[in-house]
């Protein structure tokens, strides 16, 4: 595990995966964007609806920008995995197979493509099961909010069982012999594996970079699993 992780970072540099990567970045922050505009007319009209504004006067800008950008910065750090990996999961062929096609070329070459239709329902599949667990894990994350270190563990733990079954089914996809085949990864495996990216998600600067760096470990824990063959 973690020679897959120094093999994905090495290839971080590779020009194939950083147009990849500013690709999926580019429409990260555009939907951050659409979720900016979207707060602001909504608190528009909150604060409309209650009277505020005639309460605040010249003000109401002012509380409305702070508000919306406060939604952002939260909204970001909450949703940043869950976009990324969304749209990591839509380019999953062509993240995957620059991987493939500079450290395993002979299954590279044998590789099913998924198309874009199958892409995109994996890629909303994904999201909403992501955005699922996380909503029903907030609860006791608030909870243990008291206790300064809780929440970190309970969003490591979510996201890790979620993190290690999304980016090995990814790679695993491309491969498998039958739509119903299992992942070749064992969950405990799976899990240390998805823990891991889950803790580079937490540092401030590198969880931009997570995902991108869990998707290219998971395509070497994959191949290295014994259950694709690599014979030229």
């Amino acid at each position: 595990m973690i020679s897959a992780f120094a093999l994905a970072l090495r290839q971080l540099a590779d020009p194939r995966v950083v147009a990849i990567m500013l690709k999926c970045v580019g429409i990260a922050f555009l939907a951050f964007a659409v979720i900016g505009t979207v707060s602001w007319y909504a608190l528009d009209m909150v604060l409309a609806a209650f009277g505020f504004e005639d309460n605040l006067g010249e003000s109401a800008g002012a509380v409305r920008g702070l508000a919306a950008l406060v939604i952002i910065l939260i909204g970001g750090w909450l949703l940043w995995r869950i976009i990324a990996l969304a749209v990591l999961q839509f380019y999953a062929d062509e993240f995957v197979s620059a991987v493939e096609a500079r450290h395993y070329p002979a299954a590279f070459a044998r590789a099913r493509k998924l198309g874009w239709q199958r892409e995109l329902r994996i890629a909303l599949r994904g999201a909403l099961r992501a955005l699922g667990y996380n909503l029903l894990a907030l609860p006791l994350a608030l909870v243990l909010l008291v206790t300064g270190f809780g929440t970190v563990f309970v969003f490591i733990a979510v996201n890790a069982i979620l993190l290690g079954r999304e980016l090995t089914e990814m790679v695993w996809l491309r491969h498998a012999h039958a739509a119903d085949a299992p992942l070749p990864v064992s969950a405990g495996a799976r899990f240390l594996f998805g823990a891991g990216v889950a803790v580079l998600l937490t540092v401030p600067f590198v969880n931009f970079l997570a995902p991108f760096l869990g998707a290219a470990a998971a395509t070497h824990l994959v191949h290295r699993s014994g259950a694709i063959d690599h014979a030229p």
